[in-house]
């Protein structure tokens, strides 16, 4: 039985339009936070510093996901 593979190789495709929307995302999430943060009276330098690691994960995962 033939094994099935994939078409491009099976590499991670990093298009430009998947970079500019991590980058679109993680200001969104980031955005986001900082709002909820404020909202629940969390605000400070380590919940700002935590959601810009989350943040920037996100778009990272994102734009390596290309999705």
């Amino acid at each position: 039985m033939a094994a099935l593979t994939p078409l491009d190789g099976g590499g991670i495709k990093t298009s430009r339009a998947s970079l500019i929307g991590g980058i679109a995302v993680a200001i969104g999430v980031f955005v986001l936070w900082l709002a909820l943060t404020r909202d629940l009276g969390l605000a400070g330098a380590l919940s700002t510093l935590l959601g810009l690691a989350v943040s920037g994960g996100i778009g990272l995962w994102i734009w390596r996901a290309d999705l």
